[in-house]
């Protein structure tokens, strides 16, 4: 396994903002030692019914952002979401920063374009985002250095980005309760999760990690952060040492019951574009809906 740059001494300042639509939480994250910032996993809203897409979610990142006067420099994907649209490219318009992903994206696009029936002008290269991240890859935030672990297995190009002693887990995991991610989409892979949850609970017990999504198991309270300490003891998955064979086999079952997400269409058109939308030749905005194909 790779050698991380893990700093525990920095101690990163957090905003969470969560969407009721989509049981996402996304994060304003400040330097202590500068105005720096960077934001991960922001919302684009929609109404897919109506066709119609809003920012509101997004609206208050921007307005947070700007009452404090902190200055943005990364609009962070922790992977292609399924669940819900990225906003990236329009607090970019508005704050600047730039948008970063894996660089396995373009295993993603090449996946999803074929899906889409996307044609030659569709780059499959990830030029559509301003940088791509290998495992290990470091970048700075103000006066705090970032860096960012490969965890493939829910889709290829998943990463776990580090903080200081903040890790920002997108599906990788869930609260203990709730376990893990999938790992039954195109390119998803029970067995690759299994090991790269393995590599986020290798971090000190107390790194805090923050999670994508919540979905109050049993009807608890909304609850997005916890420690590698509380996941190993009681994740309903992977916690008490469970084997990675009996991870596989209980993934495999679990996820045949799941249902598609309902936003799994538009999310991927725009996610892989790095939160633009599709557009006619014309340049109208317009998303596909293919038959039989996911």
């Amino acid at each position: 396994m790779a050698t991380y740059p893990v700093n525990m001494h920095v101690h990163p300042e957090i905003e969470s903002f969560f969407d009721p639509q989509t049981n996402t939480i996304s994060y304003v994250v400040m330097d202590p030692g500068s105005t720096s910032c960077a934001v991960i996993d922001s919302v684009m809203d929609i109404n897919y019914a109506a066709g119609r897409i809003t920012y509101e979610h997004a609206d208050e990142i921007i307005a947070y952002i700007e009452k404090y006067t902190l200055n943005l420099e990364w609009l962070i994907e922790t992977h292609v979401h399924a669940d819900h649209l990225s906003a990236a490219p329009y607090i970019q318009s508005k704050l600047g920063g730039k948008i970063g992903i894996g660089d396995q994206i373009t295993v993603v696009q090449d996946t999803f374009g074929k899906v889409f029936n996307e044609g030659t002008e569709f780059q499959r290269d990830g030029s559509q985002f301003d940088r791509l991240f290998k495992d290990g890859d470091t970048y700075e935030i103000g006066t705090m250095t970032a860096f960012a672990m490969h965890t493939p297995g829910h889709t290829p190009a998943c990463m776990v980005h580090v903080i200081g002693d903040a890790a920002f887990v997108g599906d990788t995991l869930f609260m203990p309760d709730g376990g893990s991610a999938r790992a039954d989409f195109p390119g998803g892979d029970a067995g690759q999760l299994y090991d790269s949850i393995q590599k986020v609970l290798a971090l000190p017990d107390d790194m805090r990690l923050f999670m994508c999504h919540d979905y109050a198991p049993d009807g608890r309270d909304i609850m997005w952060e916890t420690t590698v300490a509380e996941e190993k003891a009681e994740n309903i998955h992977v916690g008490h040492g469970k084997s990675r064979e009996e991870f596989i086999k209980f993934r495999t079952a679990r996820d045949a019951t799941l249902d598609v997400p309902k936003l799994i269409l538009p999310s991927l058109q725009v996610n892989m574009r790095a939160g633009d939308m599709p557009k006619t030749k014309d340049g109208t905005p317009m998303l596909k809906v293919p038959v039989n194909a996911i």
